[in-house]
């Protein structure tokens, strides 16, 4: 089948990546530094948004600056890169990839400088035409810039893009663009928050693809 929309934008964390056992992990090392609690992957699922300071907030029960942020962002990402070598692809990542019949490329709310050696860990840079991260010293903000910047670089329009993501804010960010979004639900987002955002919803990436090869 040829998809009406031609590129495919894939996210990294909790999408290609299976790391929500870490994610979760780590942001407890994070809370646990500041005598905050600890939540489960369900209660992360249901609660986690970005921008990732306001999610902190929410859990934290109290007001997260930019500069305490920012410590917790660092503690997040030391107790990350830790245990990253524990992480596998989902499960059906390479045969998703495999079924896309138009190009590809990857965008992640990760450090640029650690996704790019990474993604070439496990294999897959061959697949994609573009492999852009982030491009500064603290994370957890919204991804609708990043797309933005990551499609004029490829010389792509909104328009012919499918972003397959686990997050709402990957669809927020599709949106922005023009393009459409198919939401995964074996991430960081709980099922139900993804079917009540209005985008398609798969269970398997292999799914994802199929169904962004229909849309118009």
């Amino acid at each position: 089948m040829t998809p009406a929309r031609t590129h495919l934008v894939w996210d990294w964390n909790g999408t290609l990546l299976n790391d929500l056992s870490l994610v979760v992990a780590a942001t407890n090392a994070a809370f646990a530094s500041v005598g905050g609690p600890s939540v489960t992957a369900e209660e992360h699922r249901v609660r986690f948004r970005r921008p990732i300071a306001d999610y902190y907030a929410d859990v934290l029960g109290r007001a997260v600056d930019e500069e305490a942020f920012g410590r917790l962002d660092r503690l997040f990402h030391d107790a990350y890169r830790a245990g990253l070598t524990t992480c596998e692809l989902a499960h059906d990542a390479a045969s998703a990839m495999a079924s896309w019949s138009g190009s590809q490329s990857l965008l992640s709310m990760w450090f640029h400088d650690e996704l790019v050696p990474t993604v070439h860990t496990y294999g897959l840079s061959g697949h994609f035409v573009r492999v852009d991260g982030l491009r500064a010293e603290v994370g957890g903000d919204r991804k609708a810039e990043s797309l933005e910047r990551h499609l004029a670089e490829l010389g792509v329009d909104g328009e012919s893009v499918v972003l397959i993501g686990d997050s709402i804010d990957d669809a927020d960010a599709a949106v922005s663009v023009g393009a459409r979004a198919v939401l995964y639900t074996g991430g960081f987002t709980d099922p139900a928050r993804l079917h009540a955002s209005g985008h398609p919803v798969a269970d398997t990436l292999t799914q994802a693809v199929t169904l962004a090869q229909t849309l118009p």
